[in-house]
């Protein structure tokens, strides 16, 4: 592991990218003792707080885990799909929104990982996604059901449709995709979706996945993008309009 004390990059941020890197290459196994902050500090010739901030870095990352007692250590841990989800959504979400990814974009790219995944959920489904996808349709009928708690039942009844492909590194993509949209997807909830369009969609789609009918559930997929695209496109025109008609009123003033 070696750092370029001439870089201008921080050494912690040096430091905890060789680590990494060693832990990608295999060189340190999952469940392996890292070195103690003292010979970490004598390798790569830094103080120990320089050092600590590293291992904190790898630790916020979940790439390493703290124990203590005698035996105690950092140790590098074992990243699981689920423990990176909230990483990735929130990434996601982050880059839709400060890189002003239009709604367009995002809705094609989260349609089509779900339209990949809707052939292998229809082959390998187990009748616990499909009870879910069930449950949350039955949901999404119940009067005074908030917008809020419609929204947060798409996403379930959309994690329930990727998970069962059975593949969880499709189910770790669709994560971002699907939740980091969520915001963009309460929008057009709170101003001009029809829920009973959409819960019937849902419906064609489920019974699709449960007749392990692929193509059935690619065209309800399709009909289920090109309704939220027609949505999208009448929201984000609304929000401008209002937008310029504040930036008219404020103008006149």
């Amino acid at each position: 592991m070696k750092i370029d004390p001439n870089s201008s990059a921080d050494l912690s941020v040096q430091i905890a990218q060789a680590i990494k890197d060693s832990i990608i290459a295999g060189e340190l196994d999952v469940g392996e003792r890292l070195p103690s902050e003292a010979e970490l500090a004598d390798h790569f010739q830094v103080s120990r707080p320089t050092v600590r901030e590293a291992l904190k870095r790898l630790a916020a990352q979940s790439l390493i885990r703290s124990q203590r007692g005698a035996s105690g250590g950092a140790f590098v841990n074992r990243l699981s799909f689920e423990d990176a989800y909230s990483q990735q959504i929130t990434t996601s979400t982050l880059l839709l929104s400060m890189n002003a990814v239009s709604f367009d974009t995002a809705c094609e790219a989260r349609y089509a990982l779900e339209r990949a995944c809707a052939p292998l959920s229809a082959e390998r489904r187990s009748p616990d996604h499909l009870a879910t996808m069930r449950a949350e349709i039955f949901r999404q009928g119940q009067p005074g059901l908030t917008d809020e708690a419609f929204c947060a039942s798409d996403v379930a009844f959309h994690r329930a449709l990727v998970d069962g492909a059975g593949n969880p590194v499709l189910s770790y993509q669709l994560a971002g995709a699907v939740e980091a949209m969520q915001p963009l997807m309460n929008m057009i909830t709170f101003t001009a979706r029809d829920r009973e369009r959409i819960v019937e969609l849902h419906g064609q789609i489920a019974d699709a996945i449960e007749q392990r009918n692929s193509q059935a559930a690619d065209l309800a997929l399709s009909e289920l993008t090109a309704y939220t695209l027609e949505l999208g496109t009448k929201a984000m025109a609304a929000r401008a309009s209002r937008h310029q008609n504040r930036s008219n009123v404020e103008n006149s003033k």
